[in-house]
């Protein structure tokens, strides 16, 4: 992508002859529409669209484009956002005591394949401290042990962290604290979680020695955004692994650390490329 490529998501009520009407603006100001990817929920009677445009020859300035696609989006009641391309998205990362999705974000990042601006690494443990001052980056433990009192302490400096490094988007790479609701409502749509996903579920401690004893054929992962309802918001991304009969617990866990990287990269790719909408519980995604 050049600097004045234009990503545009919209959402409106469905009807006859959008998909024309959007490209036909583009043309009509000498855009070129290098990708659109469409899709009609039957069930909503709702039409989702990503566009991405090549401005760079556009007859008008990039904000009387977008000027003029508003009215175009009034016109047709619909919800829309864009972002200029490429852009790096401000991030804090949340963690806990494992590392393999920091490091696995850490690698992607310095790699270019993800495109965001790490603001810093946010821990309620000391264990991820060395991966990512390894990285460059500022570390900051927040001690969260003790009562409610102390928890709610702890996300306020959080929140204050967060707010003061003008972050985008939050991800908890293994965080393992439930965020309370205040922090969900300011952050909704813009923070991703991750987590095991056994077929069944298994919870509370231990869930692949769970799992293992269940002899189950499928372990994977979640990556979701973060509702108040633990665990309940859009799922944006999941990875299944088959196991096999000879796969030990250890084997289960790496297993299932494999889809966690997988499945929590890809989330964040697609949300930082403008590739979702969020329609209720439900993410729409466009995938690259």
């Amino acid at each position: 992508m050049n600097r004045e490529d234009i990503s545009i998501t919209i959402s409106c009520p469905d009807s006859f002859g959008l998909v024309a009407r959007l490209s036909s603006f583009v043309a009509d100001h000498k855009g070129n529409l290098v990708e659109l990817h469409q899709f009609t929920d039957e069930q909503s009677k709702l039409f989702f669209a990503r566009i991405s445009i090549d401005g760079s020859k556009l007859d008008v300035s990039v904000e009387d484009f977008l000027a003029g696609f508003d009215v175009l989006a009034r016109a047709v009641k619909a919800d829309w956002q864009y972002r200029l391309m490429p852009s790096k998205m401000r991030t804090a990362l949340l963690v806990t005591q494992t590392d393999h999705c920091l490091n696995d974000i850490l690698w992607r990042t310095k790699s270019g394949e993800l495109p965001i601006e790490i603001t810093s690494v946010i821990g309620n443990r000391e264990t991820c401290r060395a991966a990512a001052e390894a990285a460059g980056l500022p570390f900051h433990f927040i001690d969260m042990k003790g009562d409610a009192d102390k928890k709610e302490a702890g996300f306020r400096e959080i929140h204050h962290l967060l707010q003061k490094q003008e972050v985008e988007l939050v991800v908890l790479a293994r965080f393992m604290q439930i965020l309370p609701d205040w922090f969900c409502r300011d952050y909704e749509g813009r923070a991703i979680n991750i987590h095991h996903s056994f077929l069944p579920a298994f919870i509370g401690a231990n869930p692949y020695k769970q799992a293992y004893d269940r002899g189950v054929k499928l372990i994977g992962a979640t990556c979701h955004y973060v509702t108040a309802d633990l665990d309940a918001g859009p799922i944006i991304q999941q990875e299944v692994q088959k196991v096999e009969h000879f796969h030990t617990p250890a084997d289960l866990v790496r297993l299932g650390r494999d889809c966690e990287r997988r499945a929590l990269s890809t989330g964040i790719r697609y949300h930082v490329y403008d590739r979702i909408i969020i329609s209720g519980n439900r993410a729409i995604v466009f995938p690259d």
